[in-house]
């Protein structure tokens, strides 16, 4: 009896002194950070996950065209008859934080505020400022930097510059080419990424700066936007993403575009037979539905390009004359290296 009472009080010892090591320990281990989002992009916006070090993310995204309203409906199969842009990218984790980002992108030079900027290359980069960390109130948030620079390899069309009655001109004719210059090509966008999750519940702010080098008369070079986005959950792998963009533009650039269109031949062309047209603020709504070893979105926006330095600014399709459309995006990772620090034990 003394020798079962002598191995309980061993036992017993052992495990205090090992619940009290966990104890005195449990703020020194290292804190994991916290999954916000499930990829790097909702539907429009930018997330603050990172790829990963060493990994390689490819994507093809895909915007239909408008499911109802005058460019839809059963006569263009709800969209399916036609692509308003498509992408391909190379998302590559450069280090745990840092993103490297290389795609190309159609375009849409169908939209009047485009001036012809199709055959789009992208260069960006995506950096981990903080982390939101689990049962850690000393970092309660998560944020990144996303900057790129997108370049248009479309040929410089000339077009004659007209007067005010719509009449072609000679003067100023180096005006009629939609790009004078390689300064021209080049568009910059500037977006610090700010997210949390707040129980099951991931929200996000995207403030976010464009600049564009050429754009259509009376139109803005730089427009400040602010977006965002959130993450609700249906089930344990069903989710509900919505994200949007209101983008700042001057009261005077809005009337201007809802009084006359001249913006499709810039500058100084005036087609006084054209119609005007209206400015909407970017807004895309989907399903998220995870599996073991993929995340599938449906999603649905008025966006028609994808490229944040082409929609932030120019969306020019509503949701309530049904220029909504579907968009997917097919996502495959590679690891192209791993951390040889790392030992692995058999």
């Amino acid at each position: 009896m003394k020798k079962y009472a002598l191995i309980f009080f061993i036992v017993t010892s052992l495990l205090s002194s090992a619940q009290d090591t966990t104890i005195s320990n449990i703020d020194t281990l290292p804190k994991k950070p916290v999954k916000i989002f499930h990829s790097e992009r909702t539907i429009n916006a930018n997330t603050t996950q990172p790829i990963g070090r060493g990994k390689m993310d490819f994507k093809v995204t895909h915007n239909f065209d408008d499911i109802a309203g005058s460019n839809g409906g059963i006569k263009r199969f709800f969209g399916l008859d036609n692509s308003t842009d498509i992408r391909i990218g190379f998302h590559i984790g450069l280090t745990d934080r840092l993103d490297i980002i290389a795609s190309r992108a159609k375009g849409n030079g169908a939209n009047p505020l485009k001036v012809r900027t199709t055959q789009l290359y992208e260069l960006a980069l995506k950096y981990e400022l903080l982390r939101q960390l689990e049962n850690d109130p000393s970092h309660p948030i998560a944020m990144s930097l996303f900057v790129s620079n997108v370049i248009s390899s479309v040929n410089a069309d000339y077009v004659p510059p007209r007067d005010i009655n719509g009449n072609t001109t000679d003067t100023a004719l180096n005006q009629g080419y939609t790009f004078m210059d390689f300064g021209d090509r080049n568009s910059q966008v500037y977006q610090l990424i700010i997210a949390k999750k707040i129980g099951k519940v991931s929200v996000q702010l995207n403030p976010t700066l464009v600049h564009r080098n050429y754009v259509a008369l009376h139109d803005q070079k730089t427009i400040f936007a602010l977006g965002g986005a959130a993450r609700i959950p249906f089930s344990n792998s069903v989710n509900l993403i919505i994200d949007y963009f209101h983008p700042f533009r001057s009261q005077s650039s809005e009337d201007y575009f809802n009084s006359v269109d001249n913006t499709f031949n810039p500058p100084n062309d005036i087609d006084k037979n054209s119609s005007p047209f209206k400015i909407y603020d970017p807004l895309g709504i989907g399903v998220e539905i995870l599996t073991a070893g993929h995340v599938f979105h449906l999603n649905f926006t008025n966006v028609t390009e994808i490229l944040e330095s082409r929609f932030i600014p120019s969306t020019t399709r509503s949701w309530g004359k049904g220029q909504y459309r579907w968009a997917f995006t097919i996502s495959r990772t590679f690891v192209l290296w791993r951390d040889k620090s790392i030992a692995v034990n058999w």
